[in-house]
């Protein structure tokens, strides 16, 4: 294993952040403040509460996990389309560096931005609602494993996107939609019986309700299947990156 080389992903574009910190961190920090200030104030005033939880603090998991999905993706596929772009990729691929090692460097540093950003998010949450952790344990857990499973997905965009508008595709007209109908705002049992049925295949339900149980000890779905889908879809992502080394997909040509 070539942990300098590891290193030297990581460190650079960890380096990359320090350098665009309004845009990495503080513009999310502040549309996520936006949330609260709207949702939690102005709309939970009017909700008593969800599952036994107030409203400002009902969601405050869907709006960490909200900010985890995106910035993990972007990070990723960012991290890794800019070398394509300016043709630097072939120097890492003729280096002595493998697959893995490039993949945990990449994906490394974008897993690290998501979590920093998590935690700072949690902490911002604090000034608005209270609220408590019952599972603190799971829930980092739940935060690192979200984080690295879309870092990884991000990954894979970035090879497939040939353009910039191609980078943005995905979130934008996939993610986004999924997480805002993914219960990030309410609990998908308050839906009509069909369309609770129908919210089942949201794959992000799952994350969301896998982490509010960990905040709150309640959940739409078994926590052990929320878990369950996450490690399918992170095992999922492996298989994509590992075809897509194997092949030269996007990388060779």
């Amino acid at each position: 294993m070539n942990f300098y080389a590891i290193k030297s992903i990581y460190l650079f574009e960890m380096a990359r952040t320090w350098r665009t910190l309004m845009e990495s961190i503080a513009s999310p920090v502040l549309s996520t403040s936006l949330y609260f200030i709207v949702f939690g104030s102005a709309i939970g005033s009017r909700i008593a509460d969800v599952d036994g939880v107030s409203y400002g603090a009902f969601i405050v998991p869907g709006l960490i996990m909200l900010s985890i999905l995106t910035e993990s993706i972007s990070n990723a596929a960012f991290g890794i389309y800019m070398p394509k772009f300016s043709g630097t990729i072939y120097e890492l691929l003729s280096a002595p560096v493998s697959a893995l090692e490039t993949v945990l460097g990449y994906v490394g540093a974008a897993a690290s931005k998501s979590i920093i950003l998590g935690t700072i998010i949690l902490i911002t949450a604090r000034f608005f609602v209270d609220f408590s952790i019952e599972h603190p344990v799971w829930m980092v857990a739940f935060l690192i494993l979200t984080s690295v499973t879309f870092s990884l997905f991000g990954f894979i965009i970035g090879i497939w996107a040939d353009s910039f508008q191609r980078l943005q595709l995905i979130p934008l007209m996939v993610v986004t939609p999924l997480t805002f109908l993914g219960g990030s705002f309410y609990s998908i049992n308050m839906l009509p019986p069909f369309w609770q049925k129908v919210a089942l295949f949201n794959p992000v339900v799952y994350l969301v309700s896998g982490f509010r149980w960990s905040f709150f000890g309640v959940a739409d779905v078994n926590v052990a299947v929320s878990l369950g889908m996450t490690l399918i879809f992170m095992a999922a992502c492996l298989t994509g990156i590992w075809w897509i080394f194997r092949t030269g997909y996007r990388l060779k040509a």
